[in-house]
């Protein structure tokens, strides 16, 4: 009988150190889904914050330089055009780009998610 209990008792261990491993599986992953979701956050929040704040500062930059060109070239018409292309003009350019900055988005992201 001594083989089967040596036996019973190694099959015993197995499965007491697979649940464990289970157990620390699971834990591991609930850390690593807690990070990335913390870092997600984050990173949408600071998103919000600097985009709104830049939005403001182009915003006022609009419009002090429509003001200024309005009283360069005479016309506040001229200068609301003026500026208006400028502003389509960059538009225009950052659409062209916009698979460069899809990419690097990407690449960003996937260093963070993927570590």
């Amino acid at each position: 009988m001594g083989i089967f209990e040596s036996l019973n008792n190694t099959s015993n261990k197995a499965v007491d150190l697979s649940e464990q491993y289970y157990k620390k599986t699971q834990e591991y992953y609930k850390l690593k889904v807690f990070h990335q979701l913390a870092t997600t956050t984050g990173m949408f929040c600071k998103m919000a914050i600097l985009g709104s704040l830049a939005f403001l500062g182009v915003l006022f930059l609009a419009v002090s330089s429509m003001l200024y060109l309005g009283e360069v070239l005479g016309s506040m018409a001229y200068s609301c055009l003026l500026v208006a292309g400028i502003i389509f003009l960059i538009v225009a350019i950052l659409y062209k780009l916009r698979r460069k900055i899809d990419n690097a988005i990407v690449k960003k992201l996937s260093k963070k998610f993927f570590s």
